[in-house]
């Protein structure tokens, strides 16, 4: 995989960056390697942080929603987070749809998305004994 993709575990989550626009070939290996890594991991999430992209075209918005459907049938819920406000206008613009793929904010609220998704909810009192 090439040296602007990577992927690391966060609690039950894979958390995979993108830090600068890749080529066709990083995303068939981010693609590859993220749907080994589902089941190697026993992953019940990926989030997909694209906060480095200033652009996105139509094959990489594809393979990315395509991404997300093929992790779900491995059990695996994805959300793509990181999205620049001027990639979404341009997307938007362009027609680039992500049907089907939640999207969220940074990193902070896809984790929170794939907890809410799985009903894993903690109050704050719990989280501040977990603490101690």
């Amino acid at each position: 995989m090439a040296a602007n993709l990577s992927i690391f575990r966060q609690r039950d989550f894979l958390v995979a960056t993108v830090q600068l626009l890749p080529t066709d070939e990083d995303l068939v290996g981010l693609r590859n390697c993220l749907l080994e890594a589902v089941g190697h991991h026993r992953a019940l999430g990926v989030i997909l942080d694209v906060s480095g992209l200033d652009v996105m075209d139509s094959y990489s918005a594809r393979v990315l929603r395509d991404l997300a459907q093929m992790l779900r049938l491995r059990g695996a819920e994805t959300v793509i987070v990181g999205i620049q406000p001027e990639v979404a206008f341009a997307m938007v613009q362009l027609g680039l749809r992500l049907e089907g793929v939640e999207t969220a904010l940074d990193i902070e609220e896809g984790i929170a998305y794939l907890d809410r998704k799985r009903g894993h909810r903690q109050s704050s009192s719990q989280q501040q004994f977990e603490y101690r």
